[in-house]
């Protein structure tokens, strides 16, 4: 079985000093490689060892085995995890520095293709366990300690998975298909080269670089900034829409004609553990309070003075000055507010400085966005921002550290187990976010700015919930649509009428918001993902409520769900904290607050 890639993307989108310098960070790869070339030889060696070590268990298998004997597979299978992981960690943080640097895709393909040759090795192992009979199951099941929930996420695949010759072929087609496919359109997207005139001067940027325009102070740059985006990506769109269909055909042809999954969606919900019933809740939900946001564009638009409210101007920083931040003071900002609400999570957050693992720079070819890579438990997580002095950006460093200290709370269970799964992944950082607005909020006295820190709490609560319920959505549509032989122009047309429905009268779309989705990594990437960040968000919103309720009481019940990273389902470590994933009046609860947080806004814009 394919194991899930430990990074977690946010949905914002030469060696730097010290945090207590200017220059932006340069993260220090050598803890996990000191040497590429050499120590992929050494630690290739070592994992063959290893794995034909496991190899020999092929014959010790069977359903009666003796129960004491079983966690000693277990444990050898969790060293080559560890190790293949950091090997694969490596290469795709190498990789995500620049793009463009033809040794490290190489070296990329080269990990990828190996360790791929030493999983189907082992695919042996998942193929007998989900083959043993419920009673002996039952027995294996008891002695394996804190490999059960892994051992239950194997077994639960089991009306999926084929054959053995076919898993292999899966896997190694995956690496020259998929994963080839993926590599190409980060190449290329992040290659992209955009031009604005900017005080009279035409410049060229990064995508990073132009993004900061759609919060630009001045509605031409606004403006300007998105249809240069989309003037680009849909010079492109023959080449991306090609990518994009293969990637679906590939989901289907693999999800759906060999392994029987009833829709796309329901592979990446069993991925999740998480039941079909509560994806539709949450999207259903979702979808009836589209008219919340819509109300909140129609207060903006007057607060900010937008006639009419148009797309291009949706994150229209509020009109009292902006502020811009120096990343030192972004980073003591940020391990304050955490350091407020625990200080046990600003100590595991203050780390990722402390040992240089996190990348700051925006630099040409550098990977879009950002993302934190929990590698293996005990080992510090590495972070990879593109810092440009945003407000916005304050909020995407405090949002991934809480992915790192989520893991590095998790580090006393296996390799198999620390990381939360995906409906889960977004609470910690999600949860960061929030503390770092409430201190930002607490601490200001000028009415304007806390108006614009609402303001700005808004933009991203429609950024995360509702803007990815809709690419969610979106992808159904677009799944099915591909099935049935649509162009690449009839997937644009969908997603322009599916933008049209979500902004209702409040918000109008101009037509080169067609190719956005062109723009979305996880679409093309991971499909179904983005539903995750709504899960997380109305999450976190009714945990931030439990908290405001039940003050310092609530932080060590917040702790220990941490702590239980993926070692239990989603919907056990939920039921713990008292919340029903598959009732749509838990999923009304977060919007409820949103509803408030409106309302809040609509009285100091009096």
């Amino acid at each position: 079985m394919k194991r899930t890639l430990m990074k977690y993307r946010s949905v914002k989108p030469s060696a730097g000093s010290s945090r207590k310098g200017t220059m932006l960070e340069r993260w220090d790869l050598s803890h996990l490689l000191k040497n590429p070339t050499d120590d992929f030889d050494v630690m290739m060696k070592e994992l063959d060892g290893l794995v034909s070590q496991f190899e020999a268990w092929r014959q010790r298998l069977s359903h009666e085995m003796p129960s004491q004997a079983f966690p000693e597979s277990l444990r050898l299978a969790e060293r080559i995890a560890a190790a293949s992981t950091k090997l694969g960690a490596y290469a795709y943080l190498w990789f995500s520095e620049d793009t463009k640097d033809p040794q490290a895709r190489s070296f990329k393909a080269k990990v990828e293709e190996r360790l791929t040759g030493l999983q189907n090795r082992m695919l042996f192992f998942d193929l007998w366990w989900q083959s043993v009979d419920e009673v002996n199951a039952a027995r294996l099941l008891d002695a394996s300690g804190g490999f059960r929930y892994h051992l239950e996420t194997i077994r639960r695949f089991k009306n999926y998975t084929l054959s053995e010759p076919e898993e292999k072929i899966i896997n190694l087609k995956t690496v020259t298909g998929r994963s080839a496919i993926n590599t190409l359109y980060d190449v290329l997207t992040n290659g992209f080269a955009f031009t604005l005139t900017v005080s009279g001067k035409k410049r060229t940027f990064t995508r990073e670089a132009l993004s900061t325009y759609a919060r630009s102070k001045t509605p031409r740059l606004r403006e300007a900034s998105y249809k240069e985006l989309y003037r680009v990506f849909a010079a492109n769109h023959d080449l991306l829409g090609e990518i994009y269909q293969a990637l679906v055909k590939d989901w289907k042809g693999e999800n759906m004609d060999l392994r029987k999954f009833p829709t796309p969606v329901a592979a990446r919900n069993l991925g999740n553990d998480v039941p079909d019933q509560a994806v539709e809740a949450l999207l259903s939900v979702c979808q009836q309070n589209s008219a919340v946001f819509q109300e909140y564009f129609r207060l903006k638009a007057r607060i900010c003075k937008i006639k009419p409210m148009n797309r291009y101007h949706l994150y229209a920083p509020h009109p009292a000055e902006r502020k811009r931040y120096r990343y030192p003071d972004a980073v003591r900002m940020v391990l304050e507010a955490y350091r407020a609400f625990s200080p046990r999570l600003a100590e595991l957050a203050a780390r990722v400085f402390d040992e240089h693992h996190i990348d700051a720079r925006t630099v040409p070819g550098k990977l879009s966005g950002a993302y934190c890579y929990s590698v293996v438990p005990g080992f510090t997580p590495y972070v990879l921002l593109n810092y440009t002095g945003e407000a916005r950006d304050v909020a995407t460093l405090a949002h991934e550290l809480g992915h790192a200290v989520h893991g590095m709370m998790a580090a006393d269970h296996t390799v198999f187990t620390f990381y939360a799964t995906l409906p889960l992944a977004e609470t910690a950082s999600v949860f960061g976010e929030r503390i770092l607005s409430d201190a930002l909020m607490e601490q200001e006295t000028d009415k304007g700015v806390k108006q614009g820190l609402l303001l700005a709490q808004l933009d991203d609560l429609y950024a995360t919930v509702l803007r990815q319920t809709y690419f969610t959505l979106f992808e159904k549509q677009a799944h099915e649509m591909i099935a049935n032989g649509a162009t690449v122009k009839d997937l644009a047309a969908t997603y322009l009428a599916n933008l049209r429905v979500q902004f209702g009268k409040a918000v109008r779309v101009p037509d080169e918001f067609r190719w956005e989705w062109l723009t979305i990594p996880h679409i093309f990437g991971s499909p179904f993902y983005c539903y995750s960040y709504s899960f997380g968000n109305l999450l976190v919103l009714a945990l931030y409520h439990m908290y405001k309720q039940q003050g310092p009481a609530f932080v060590p019940k917040y702790l220990d769900l941490l702590a239980a990273g993926g070692s239990k389902s989603p919907q056990t470590i939920l039921t713990e904290v008292g919340v029903d994933m598959r009732s749509e009046a838990f999923w009304q609860s977060g919007f409820d607050t949103i509803k408030g947080m409106v309302q809040e806004l609509e009285r100091t814009a009096v």
